[in-house]
């Protein structure tokens, strides 16, 4: 990990980032891009530790207001600077149509998640699109003092009494989750460490995560990175580039391999 400490901030180089890509590509829902005299800006919170981070040029960002301890032992993490993408991209590259998608938003790396967060955030992603999704967190964590709730503060609610969020009927779903994170019901530590097919019934047994949810919560909550979620656009990349099945050298990683093919086929249609 390529930084150095000025002042306040932290001046990373990472050639294998982009803000735009990672930051605003449907995986995490608690960012926003602000004014700024950089290339951009993004403003968001891990749980409740809150980040302001610019991009000044490729491969070059600030981490505002941030001490070195709480790069290397929080953002490194988040941002998965430990895994050499540069070398996944080769790999990937193996494949006409990932080389393409590669090169096209080669700055996208997958975002370390919590669980529990990425739990109730794809709950609500279920039908929605991403503007209303983060306006859904927002007044989740509004109402509970600007941070995310624990599970046991959540289990405490109803559908009726959630009736702020506007979620719709995924109030019921999230009153589930949480009922059965708080009380041990549903252990989402040990669902990360399950094999893959355990772990994706272990949470499908929660109302109202079905496949696709339970693929983002592996991904993006748990980095199991074999996971892979399949929505529209998916569907349309494996019909139309993949009808004999998934490039089998890319399995162990075919979560972080949609992420560009998801991005790439978006963008070209």
């Amino acid at each position: 990990m390529d930084y150095t400490v000025k002042e306040k901030d932290i001046l990373l180089h990472e050639p294998d980032l982009d803000l735009d890509e990672t930051l605003d590509c449907g995986q995490a829902f608690r960012w926003k891009k602000i004014p700024s005299d950089y290339l951009c800006t993004y403003t968001g919170h891990f749980l409740n530790d809150e980040l302001t981070v610019s991009q000044t040029g490729k491969g070059d960002f600030i981490f505002h207001n941030t001490s070195e301890s709480d790069l290397t032992g929080k953002w490194a993490d988040y941002f998965d600077l430990g895994t050499d993408y540069s070398e996944l991209k080769r790999q990937f590259s193996e494949d006409e149509t990932l080389s393409k998608a590669c090169a096209f938003a080669g700055g996208i790396r997958l975002l370390r998640q919590n669980s529990w967060e990425c739990l109730i955030s794809f709950i609500i992603s279920q039908n929605n699109n991403i503007p209303r999704i983060k306006g859904i967190i927002d007044r989740l964590c509004e109402h509970y003092g600007n941070r995310f709730p624990e599970a046991e503060e959540l289990a405490a609610e109803t559908p009726d009494s959630l009736a702020y969020l506007r979620s719709g009927f995924r109030a019921k779903y999230l009153c589930d989750a949480a009922s059965r994170t708080a009380d041990g019901t549903t252990n989402l530590a040990d669902i990360a460490a399950m094999p893959i097919d355990e772990a994706r019934a272990a949470l499908k047994a929660i109302k109202g995560v079905g496949p696709k949810v339970a693929e983002c919560v592996l991904l993006f909550g748990m980095h199991r990175t074999e996971a892979f979620p399949v929505d529209v656009w998916i569907k349309r990349v494996l019909a139309q580039y993949y009808p004999d099945g998934f490039p089998a050298f890319a399995a162990e990683n075919a979560g972080i391999a949609q992420q560009y093919l998801f991005h790439y086929i978006r963008n070209l249609s």
